[in-house]
């Protein structure tokens, strides 16, 4: 199946291309891992009103829904470009309220949902709601937690779990930076310690449901960007490098390396696209289209990481060579809010079982 956007939506992808990619060129993004000031790139991304597309105008966004979203995080892996407080907010997107929106979506200050990096955020929750109305727990690299404004925190209680929404600079939260491979996206762990806060009015098993399938859809919609990527890069390499008085792009090995590669990127690309729009329809499989995106893209961004590195041979693992940029993305990309064993776990759960 081939993925067709309509008019618009290329139109958009176009857009948001070019500006990243006159915003976000190589040169800006490896200054910006290397004194650690991504977030400036998205508080420029905020005051430009990407980071509004795909969040209802009522919360204080462009409008769109998750297939925006998805293209959105398509053209930020593309460019390998800071995103964390992005990403964190659109996975807890749904539950923006005015209030919240105008400070998420205007100048990138996170509403973020206070989970592990490496389980999905539907997971069993990691703190707890006591009788006393506060919140107790530690979270270990919350992505996007360091720019956070606040923070929805699932957890336990004696009424079963609960999203509870804490001030990110309240009493008792303690935020302390955690490393990624990926220095791209930003982590952080989080501690509770007596911590006051609201307890949202929702029902907690379905929302983080949702912000499980967005995570998903959204990591795989990042995997998609980092692959073509890749492909672009590793392609021209093949043209210039020469061995045996010949482009390494005219021999048969190669040529059979960088089809694979072009497979997995336009498999992925339908893969990625139908599941952001069953999610975002509603549909009834929607969580399974959600975890074969995650599972399967994020798998295949590793590998076509694994085969640039490969065709690049010896510069591909230096410094300088920007194929690092992408090959750690893609790496995070495949355990982020979950691994492809985790996923495809989620997919066989949902299959019917054989008579025996």
């Amino acid at each position: 199946m081939r993925w067709d956007f309509s008019p618009e939506l290329e139109l958009y992808q176009e857009s948001v291309r070019d500006w990243l990619t006159a915003e976000a060129d190589t040169d800006r993004v490896r200054a910006w891992l290397d004194t650690g000031s991504g977030h400036e790139f998205e508080i420029a991304f905020a005051e430009a009103g990407w980071a509004g597309v795909g969040f209802p105008e009522a919360v204080g966004g462009q409008g769109g829904g998750l297939l925006e979203l998805a293209v959105t995080a398509e053209e930020l892996g593309r460019r390998a470009a800071p995103s964390a407080s992005w990403i964190a907010t659109a996975v807890a997107g749904r539950l923006l309220d005015e209030r919240l929106g105008a400070a998420a979506l205007g100048a990138a200050e996170a509403l973020v949902l206070a989970v592990d990096a490496h389980r999905p955020p539907d997971a069993p929750a990691l703190a707890s709601l006591g009788a006393d109305g506060l919140v107790r727990g530690e979270i270990a690299r919350v992505v996007g937690a360091g720019a956070a404004a606040s923070l929805v925190v699932p957890a336990s209680s004696t009424e079963g779990h609960v999203l509870v929404l804490v001030d990110a600079q309240a009493q008792g939260v303690t935020v302390s930076p955690a490393d990624l491979l990926d220095r791209s996206r930003s982590a952080a762990v989080v501690v509770l310690d007596d911590v006051a806060g609201t307890v949202l009015p929702v029902d907690a098993a379905a929302e983080l449901s949702e912000a499980a399938m967005r995570a998903a859809v959204l990591t795989a919609a990042d995997a998609l960007g980092t692959m073509e990527q890749m492909l672009e890069i590793t392609v021209e390499y093949s043209k210039q490098r020469e061995q045996f008085g010949r482009p390494i792009g005219s021999f048969q090995a190669v040529k059979h390396t960088a089809a694979e590669m072009l497979v997995a990127v336009e498999a992925a690309r339908s893969i990625v696209m139908y599941a952001a729009s069953s999610v975002d329809q509603g549909m009834d499989e929607r969580a399974v289209h959600a975890a074969v995106a995650k599972a399967q893209t994020c798998a295949a961004a590793a590998k076509v990481a694994d085969s640039a590195l490969t065709l690049h041979g010896a510069i591909g693992y230096t410094w300088e060579h920007s194929l690092h940029l992408f090959y750690k993305r893609a790496k995070v990309d495949a355990v982020l809010w979950g691994s492809a064993a985790t996923w495809n776990e989620r997919v066989a759960r949902s299959l019917p079982l054989l008579p025996t």
